[in-house]
């Protein structure tokens, strides 16, 4: 079951008119994507960096990847063609980024969409992809791109590809980069919970000593402490622990400091 989460098995017929495998893709000898090959390969691109290739967003704007560093990115690749995995990674990552929007501080992340099928996953078929899911959202990107930028990104990223007579055969993987463009952690599957989007975003906005990355205010600092996963409703929710632990712990010096000073008193007392 897990293999088959790992490994998107793309249910719809792609255009053969443009893109293709994912150059140096790994295949077996029936000319699939070989699952533990692909996997290795997605393993050890963490901590890759990612070469600034340059994309069209889903306006028709111009945009590289260096223009995304400064916060951490959640990068999944999609073919627009795809009637089963693609919208089911959709689904999952929107409904993680809605939680991580309330569990992080504001605009403290961003999301790239990106289309693996070069010439077919346009500009106009990635904003209409995003608008049928209810991506079109602030903060979310969607981008298209050449055969050659397509190539090196899903290289950068470990992802890999092959055309198979469903449309493609590929990893279903989530890429999350850090604020400089490296690959910090990857996500697979099509459903997965919130807690694996949102458990490393967390480590790389709280965690590391970017600029950006400090919390903004007190609040940010205290949500930060409090806020746990609750997963029976795969959800963060603002826990009062922390504030039950201060408060037994001042009652209990508070407790201290009045059998101190009444002995003390008692003491005074006895000695006058």
């Amino acid at each position: 079951m897990r293999r088959r989460r790992t490994l998107a098995l793309a249910a719809a017929c792609a255009s053969l008119l443009a893109g293709g495998d994912a150059a140096g893709a790994p295949t077996d000898g029936n000319g699939r994507l070989d699952e533990r090959v692909a996997m290795s390969i997605s393993t050890a691109a963490v901590g890759q960096a990612l070469a600034d290739n340059a994309f069209i967003d889903h306006h028709g704007r111009p945009v590289t990847l260096a223009e995304l560093r400064g916060k951490p990115l959640i990068l999944p690749l999609i073919y627009t063609g795809c009637y089963h995995t693609c919208p089911l990674i959709a689904q999952s990552l929107l409904h993680a980024v809605a939680v991580a929007r309330q569990t992080l501080p504001r605009d403290s992340f961003q999301v790239a969409v990106v289309g693996f099928e070069a010439g077919v996953d346009t500009p106009e078929r990635m904003h209409a992809f995003a608008k049928s899911q209810g991506l079109d959202q602030p903060g979310w990107t969607f981008l298209s791109g050449s055969a050659a930028a397509i190539d090196a990104l899903a290289h950068d990223v470990g992802f890999s590809f092959v055309r198979s007579p469903r449309g493609f055969d590929h990893v279903a993987q989530t890429t999350i980069v850090d604020a400089q463009g490296r690959v910090y952690w990857q996500v697979y599957g099509s459903d997965f919970k919130s807690s694996a989007v949102v458990e490393p975003l967390k480590q790389l906005v709280y965690g590391r000593p970017a600029r950006f990355t400090e919390p903004s205010s007190w609040w940010d600092r205290l949500r930060l402490l409090c806020t746990v996963y609750d997963p029976t409703q795969d959800r963060y929710r603002f826990s009062y622990a922390i504030f039950v632990g201060i408060l037994a712990g001042l009652l209990s010096l508070a407790g201290t400091a009045w059998f101190l000073v009444r002995n003390w008193l008692r003491l005074r007392a006895q000695q006058a």
